[in-house]
């Protein structure tokens, strides 16, 4: 019978003494679906000439990989507290490994999305699983240096994603975005089952008016969100628009929530967690996080590919700065995230995304030289170091553990909510911003042979893209207000803690 007593609050679970290599297991299927999430756009020209389809059928190979990804995590982090994290980490795996495999034999662009939606489901099983076993394994004073590999891997992941398309796309065929994906999938399988360590399940019951509540609210949502450029945002279908999805979505969701209120039995989401104010706040600061990396890497390529005139790989090779100084910088920041006010790492990170995003808006114009945007993408990598780890762990330490896999789940959601409104609205921003800046060629027409843009229309395209940054930019700031109102985390807050963490307690 499983266990249902659920250790204190910051305590650590039953489960192996060194828990680091069953999360360096756990992380390797977590960057492999994250990497997902933007290697096909580098493939996108390559799917359309190979299956001989339009802009409008293959834009689904990657909105159905996200919908599918995003609309059940509230659900497949439950799944984890119901059944175990290791079981459904592996589920999610396997699902995820044979999907891709099927992808990349596919030959028409139909079974290419249906393979697609299943290679999502399972991303949506494993992601909420990484973050519950750190939350369940490691205790809660050294939580921050397990949360820096998760936060490095997730900020590293969305810059490998369109670099190592450009390469397997250019040296293979398209296939291999996804083949590749099979003997990684299978070596990250092998040590999930080798290192991973059963973990106590708590839930006796399964909210299931909660589950279908949650996943309409959410694809109506996110579809109307995700889908409204495409759309014009004015009518799908007959009587359908994309703001009647998005209301619907928003309504059903309301719903949900009164129903996680008065559920008697046990929600899908106990609303209770919200009553921490570290959780409610770091679910805040990661939707602008995830908006703000989304967003911003959208005006960058177009940029390096249509003013610079960078190959999609080489355009993919200008944010490598970026990647090197995040990853070196997350050993360190893990440290201090055990040791330092969440506040002041997660404020440096915000601020930085800011300052960078201004700064590259200011110095983006027709001649450039590549050096000079070099400096403002490395501070971006410092943004990027700074953020994922202290917000992370600020959002699960104070999580009892049997809702370890429902936090996480919240988490991602709105991770990925974020990273859906970030792409809708920067493609509304961009349209709008050519219109003004390039008359002649209003909208998105400029955008659609951004490789062949005369130099005559240099300028104002470059300008159309760092106004568009000034968007992401903005929304930092807002991240940056939420996390400068984290309160101290208990374990620092306790006694025995150093002077250092004293004056930070102090000042919490």
């Amino acid at each position: 019978m499983p266990d249902r007593r659920p250790p204190a609050a910051g305590a650590q679970e039953t489960g192996p003494a060194n828990p680091w290599p069953a999360l360096w297991a756990l992380v390797l299927g977590f960057f492999m679906i994250l990497v997902d999430s933007t290697i096909v756009s580098v493939a996108t020209p390559a799917i359309m000439t190979s299956l001989g389809v339009g802009v409008d059928a293959v834009v689904w190979v990657t909105s159905a990989y996200l919908l599918a990804y995003a609309v059940p995590l509230l659900v497949t982090g439950r799944l984890g507290d119901r059944f175990g994290p290791r079981r459904v980490y592996l589920a999610g795996l396997a699902i995820f490994t044979l999907a891709s495999l099927w992808c990349g034999l596919t030959g028409t662009i139909g079974e290419l999305v249906a393979a697609r939606v299943v290679q999502g489901l399972g991303a949506a099983l494993m992601t909420p699983q990484t973050m519950a076993v750190i939350t369940r394994t490691f205790p809660a004073e050294s939580r921050g240096r397990a949360m820096s590999l998760w936060g490095a891997v997730a900020g590293v992941a969305t810059l490998v994603g369109p670099i190592l398309g450009g390469v397997l796309v250019d040296g293979l065929g398209w296939e291999w975005i996804f083949f590749i994906n099979v003997p990684v999938g299978v070596v990250g399988f092998v040590l999930a089952v080798r290192l991973v360590p059963e973990l106590p399940t708590h839930v006796r019951r399964f909210d299931l008016l909660g589950v279908a509540l949650s996943a309409v609210g959410m694809f109506l949502l996110v579809f109307g969100i995700q889908e409204g450029q495409t759309y014009d945002w004015g009518t799908i279908a007959g009587p359908v628009s994309v703001w009647s999805l998005i209301v619907a979505g928003l309504v059903v969701m309301a719903l949900f929530v009164v129903w996680q209120a008065r559920n008697p039995g046990e929600p899908l989401v106990r609303l209770a967690l919200f009553r921490d104010r570290n959780f409610s706040l770091a679910n805040i600061v990661i939707t602008t996080i995830g908006f703000t990396v989304t967003a911003m890497v959208f005006p960058i390529l177009f940029y390096a590919q249509g003013v610079l005139g960078l190959s999609p790989t080489g355009s993919a090779l200008l944010l490598v700065p970026m990647a090197v100084v995040s990853g070196g910088l997350a050993p360190f920041v893990g440290r201090w995230t055990d040791r330092m006010h969440p506040r002041v790492l997660a404020g440096i990170g915000l601020a930085s995304w800011s300052v960078a995003l201004m700064w590259l808006a200011a110095v983006m114009g027709p001649t450039t030289p590549i050096w000079e945007l070099l400096l403002p993408i490395a501070l971006l990598g410092v943004a990027n170091g700074f953020v994922w780890s202290p917000v992370s762990s600020t959002a699960t330490r104070n999580l009892p553990r049997a809702d370890a896999g429902a936090g996480s789940g919240v988490y991602n959601t709105t991770r990925q909510v974020g990273a859906v409104l970030g792409s809708a609205a920067i493609a509304v921003l961009i349209a709008s911003r050519l219109a003004a800046e390039l008359p002649a060629a209003p909208g998105g027409g400029a955008s659609e042979t951004i490789t062949k843009l005369p130099e005559a229309l240099h300028a104002g395209f470059a300008t159309a893209m760092a106004q568009s940054l000034l968007l992401p930019a903005g929304v930092a700031l807002v991240g940056l207000v939420a996390a400068l109102a984290f309160a101290l985390p208990r374990h620092l807050a306790r006694p025995g803690a150093t002077a250092s963490e004293s004056v930070s307690s102090s000042a919490g």
